[in-house]
């Protein structure tokens, strides 16, 4: 089939763009053409079945090949996470007209709009994310203590990780801001009887968490209420622990500071807040494909952005750890999972979303492998304390990392404040049981 004078040129034009990506040697197919990208044996092909105009690829670059992925106008030939790992490490190579994309990359971050974008992802299904989640339904990164941990044993790690963190003991109190389908909450009553809240947009979450509160027996201990983190201040609610894992991205540049004022004001004087959220190096609006078709309003912050707004709450930041490649490797079990089930998925959704969803996990992957994208966890609490005796004085460095479980954390407690002891080598009260790290 000959090709008409503005096919060649479309072509063209799409071989001279692709041309800035020449990190890893690529083969580009057309019709009955083909070129090479870059130098050396091609890592992998990408087969235009359908030119993508050059105005779309210079307006959106990532919306642009997206959807052109979507619809089938271009396949990839080889692994598509390979491929994608390698092609999206080239990212600032990449075109994107924000004047022109407003209503995609700056939505509004009211109530009613926010319930809407996060709805719009999570209430799809409870049946769907079954089949690619592991039995805990953990919808985050998980913790890989072993190479050869499965996704449901590095769940059940990164859970107990955290409750670990938040030195938790029978009685407390203890919300979850982003609940989702609950499983952090459940292990925390099952293991340490705390009282545990978690809240959350998603009425399908919603609805899942309660039942697994009634399965297990757990009424005295849990509740989770469908609210929004801006109604916490005036629900009454105090709680000795506030954790938060994976919703901070929901929230919006615009609302960080008042979140952050949110946790505050309901996290007793001393109480520790964790917050699990995925980060950038810089502060970005995000990408336009993510943005339109899997997290509308989803905003990527960077760790100095949100520990800038933490200061003007006075969290005291004790802790800051990066389980970047720990993500990849979940996102890899949640494709692998997602791949193994399409038959099934094809009965709930179109080939249009299938592809649009293995895009999705497996491009995910490779931006936590290249490290576009991290996944940090912070640890906090609300006052620097001191010993009434003037004994006593536990100071923080903010550059001297020095909470580790795994670096043997000690758990014994000034008994005049009740500080937790984090074995900084900076305290002198004789009280306390310094466990070096």
């Amino acid at each position: 089939m000959f090709k008409t004078l503005e096919e060649k040129t479309e072509e063209k034009a799409m071989v001279q763009f692709l041309e800035r990506f020449t990190d890893y040697p690529f083969l580009v197919k057309f019709k009955n053409s083909e070129y090479l990208i870059g130098e050396g044996e091609p890592t992998f092909t990408v087969n235009f079945k359908k030119a993508i105009p050059i105005a779309d690829l210079m307006k959106s670059t990532s919306l642009a090949l997206g959807e052109a992925y979507m619809r089938g106008d271009l396949d990839i030939e080889g692994n598509l996470y390979e491929a994608l790992d390698h092609f999206l490490g080239q990212m600032g190579k990449f075109s994107t007209n924000e004047s022109a994309l407003k209503k995609i990359m700056f939505s509004s971050t009211s109530k009613k709009n926010q319930e809407k974008e996060v709805t719009s992802h999570y209430d799809i299904g409870n049946d769907f994310y079954k089949l690619w989640l592991d039995e805990t339904m953990s919808y985050s990164c998980g913790y890989f203590i072993h190479e050869d941990d499965t996704l449901y044993q590095a769940q059940v790690n990164k859970v107990d990780y955290i409750l670990k963190k938040l030195h938790l003991e029978e009685g407390m109190s203890l919300l979850d801001i982003g609940c989702g389908w609950g499983f952090l909450l459940i292990e925390a009553a099952r293991k340490y009887k705390i009282h545990g809240t978690g809240i959350t947009l998603s009425h399908e979450q919603y609805a899942e968490f309660q039942k697994r509160i009634k399965d297990q027996g757990l009424e005295d201990y849990l509740t989770v209420e469908l609210m929004d983190y801006r109604d916490l201040p005036k629900s009454g609610y105090q709680f000795d622990r506030v954790v938060s894992v994976g919703m901070l991205e929901h929230v919006g540049r615009d609302n960080y500071q008042l979140f952050l004022d949110c946790v505050e004001k309901i996290l007793k004087p001393g109480g520790l807040f964790l917050l699990h959220f995925i980060s950038a190096l810089k502060e970005h609006p995000g990408d336009p494909w993510v943005k339109k078709y899997i997290f509308p309003g989803g905003t990527v912050q960077s760790l100095r952005e949100i520990l800038t707004h933490m200061a003007e709450d006075n969290f005291h930041t004790l802790d800051i750890e990066n389980l970047r490649l720990h993500y990849n490797k979940t996102l890899l079990h949640w494709e692998k999972n997602f791949r193994d089930n399409i038959e099934k998925e094809k009965t709930m959704f179109d080939e249009n979303f299938l592809r649009m969803w293995d895009l999705y996990l497996s491009a995910c992957a490779a931006t936590f492998h290249n490290g576009i994208i991290d996944l940090h966890q912070s640890f906090s609490n609300t006052i620097t304390y001191a010993c009434p005796s003037a004994v006593c004085a536990v100071r923080i460095n903010i550059g001297f990392l020095i909470f580790r479980i795994e670096g043997g954390i000690s758990k014994d407690k000034c008994f005049l404040t009740s500080c937790i002891c984090i074995g900084c080598c900076l305290c002198l009260c004789t009280t306390c049981t310094v466990s070096l790290i």
